[in-house]
């Protein structure tokens, strides 16, 4: 196989795209790969293979010229991203063939979402690629279809409708879904992501059309790997998988919660420039306990209880040795929306043999750190001078709490034990204390501290006078007036983040938050909610959301080759968001940038990252970069179409 968009790909040899800036090296002049190759026409005739393989050898640069393309074909000794489409240097004006297997033409050519332009094919491709006759003769440019698109989305009133038309034409126009996501990716993130995702995994057995991603049940136990093979890319980069056990704030909705990690790897594409081809989306179905679920006839996962113990971690292991075996250690495989008892064991037993990440542990706690960091600037002091109290002491809370500890402690100097002395969890039961250790999950006892028991948020409040209350239980309005107008009387800009997500689970919105506070409160939420007028006064409140952090994590670890993720990555990852405040920002009372800015973010948080794996000694790409920043943005993904012979 040959493409002539920045990769040569043979039978078990590619070449990777390079920043041209980066590597001086020489290569020969390329010869076409000695295959049979078949084109099957609009009316599925073969043609000719010797005329396809001359006009393929009339494409090939020599060894003399100096094109974009004979720059892609570099030797990449030096690094690089591996690009099996040709998608690095996706913006210069380059011709590209369409191959798949064959050269891709006709109704087969319409029916590629990798290749198809739909009505941008100008008149050239039309006739090269076997198109008169299955367009109108219209022919449109790919910024034209961005505002039709829009144009209809914002027709739609149900969110559920957006996100299906999202999806369809993700599944009909790779390149044209990210560049409407990329341009417009304030208005559309909650359609693709959280909230409306929530919904999308409840109705996902109602809505499902076609795969999206690899469904590994517990009827493969054995086959693992030969599941992994089935997917046509072959050149994994990033793997979200998620077992569907607590998908958002929703429980347990087993197989459903695919639509999570296809979210999250469109997020990747979109928001961190990794190539749609290196992304792979995997649900782990080892039943459910959801009684709905099994009773509902469109149900589309394993009508049996969850799987546990060992039957569970043996399927676990399995799925992680593959893989490994099939794609290397350098993947990154993030873990999405496991339970609680789980989620601290796969990310304990696997952080030290591949290169995993937890986003709801991990993510959370970055973003969360980051918004914590720039919320000083309007509170002042330092983060050893505040106290910090959580409702909810899951995954989640605990994640954010330890990763404030570890900047503390890394701050002051102090032991891990004694910045952890300054943030206090309630849960269910009340405030964690140390009365109540013989009884505590293990990632709650670092938590358990000295105190009297205390039975609910609002007493822990009167107890405690923390100057930070962090929401991250599941459980909707549980910031109630009594407990906003506690933290406003010991505070004079009481920092609240209500975390939970969807919407309907948020431990308070906007408006009560600035209303109960009397316009005093630095407010962040995990939903979006829009502005907040109150006494004459427009109060813009930001968005905690994880899609600040681990798409720019998972360039700058990919781009450096890292083989592990370690606390410092996730600080350098905080450190660089904060950093990406403005003063203009934090006067509208913003404790983060806006999304419309996310991909120069993350290209500042992938250098970051990058940076701290090479002095950490977990980088495998070498030498790295001079320029981390330029390197990041080179590496990008971007969804201008190409132009074809």
């Amino acid at each position: 196989m040959f493409s002539l968009g920045g990769s040569c790909s043979y039978l078990n040899s590619s070449v990777y795209g390079v920043s041209k800036s980066l590597v001086q090296c020489t290569h020969s002049r390329v010869s076409p790969p000695s295959m049979a190759v078949v084109s099957l026409g609009s009316n599925n005739r073969q043609v000719d293979e010797t005329a396809v393989s001359k006009q393929n050898a009339s494409h090939i640069p020599s060894s003399s010229s100096s094109t974009a393309v004979e720059k892609d074909l570099k030797s990449s000794v030096c690094g690089g991203v591996e690009d099996v489409y040709g998608e690095d240097s996706a913006t210069e004006d380059q011709y590209i063939t369409p191959w798949t297997v064959t050269v891709a033409s006709g109704y087969p050519l319409l029916r590629d979402p990798h290749y198809n332009k739909g009505l941008a094919f100008n008149g050239k491709e039309r006739d090269a690629h076997f198109l008169r006759g299955l367009l109108p003769p219209v022919v449109i440019s790919q910024d034209l279809q961005v505002k039709k698109m829009m144009r209809s989305m914002r027709q739609y009133q149900v969110p559920l409708q957006r996100y299906m038309a999202m999806m369809e034409l993700q599944e009909r126009n790779e390149r044209l879904f990210y560049k409407l996501l990329i341009e417009n990716v304030e208005e559309l993130l909650p359609v693709v992501y959280t909230p409306t995702v929530g919904e999308a995994c409840q109705k996902y057995g109602s809505i499902f059309r076609q795969p999206q991603g690899l469904f590994i049940s517990l009827k493969e136990k054995g086959r693992i790997l030969e599941v992994l093979k089935n997917w046509p890319e072959k050149k994994i980069q990033v793997i979200v998988v998620t077992d569907g056990e607590r998908i958002l704030g929703l429980g347990d909705l087993g197989c459903q919660g695919m639509g999570i990690p296809i979210g999250k790897l469109s997020l990747y594409t979109a928001l961190g420039g990794i190539r749609p081809s290196a992304c792979l989306p995997v649900t782990i179905d080892v039943g459910t306990n959801n009684e709905q679920l099994l009773n509902d006839e469109f149900y589309i996962g394993l009508r049996r209880k969850r799987a546990t113990g060992q039957e569970y971690a043996e399927l676990m292991e399995e799925f992680m040795s593959a893989v490994k075996q099939n794609y290397g250690e350098k993947v990154l495989i993030q873990f999405e929306d496991f339970a609680n008892h789980n989620a601290f064991d796969l990310l304990s037993k696997y952080s030290s043999t591949h290169l995993v990440f937890n986003d709801d542990i991990q993510g959370t706690a970055a973003v969360v750190l980051s918004g914590l960091m720039a919320s000083l600037n309007l509170v002042g002091g330092t983060l050893s001078e505040h106290t910090f109290l959580f409702l909810g002491a899951g995954e989640a809370g605990t994640g954010i709490a330890e990763l404030i500890a570890i900047e503390m402690s890394k701050q002051t100097g102090a032991p891990l034990e004694e910045t952890r002395k300054k943030i206090w969890l309630v849960d269910s039961k009340g405030l964690i204390v140390r009365s109540r250790m013989e009884s505590l999950q293990h990632f709650k006892r670092p938590w358990a501290h000295e105190h009297e028991p205390v039975k609910n948020l609002l007493d822990a409040v009167k107890a405690i006078r923390p100057t930070v209350l962090i929401g991250s239980s599941g459980a909707g309005q549980t910031f109630t007036e009594e407990v906003v107008q506690a933290m406003s009387s010991y505070n004079k800009k009481p920092v609240i983040l209500a975390l939970s997500n969807p919407t309907s689970q948020s431990e308070c919105t906007a408006e009560e938050a600035y209303k109960w506070s009397e316009g005093r409160a630095v407010f962040a939420s995990g939903s979006p909610f829009g502005p907040v007028e109150y006494n004459g006064k427009v109060y813009v409140s930001g968005q905690a959301n994880n899609a600040y952090v681990f798409p720019g994590l998972g360039l700058g670890l990919i781009i450096s080759g890292a083989i592990r993720v370690h606390d410092d990555m996730l600080l350098a990852a905080s450190e660089a968001l904060a950093e990406q405040v403005s003063q203009e920002n934090l006067d509208r009372g913003l404790i983060y940038p806006p999304f419309a800015n996310i991909r120069k973010i993350s290209a500042q948080i992938a250098a970051r990252v990058a940076a701290k794996a090479y002095e950490l000694g977990l980088a495998t790409r070498l030498p790295p970069p001079e320029n981390l920043v330029e390197y990041a943005e080179s590496c990008m993904y971007s969804p201008n179409y190409r132009n074809y012979h």
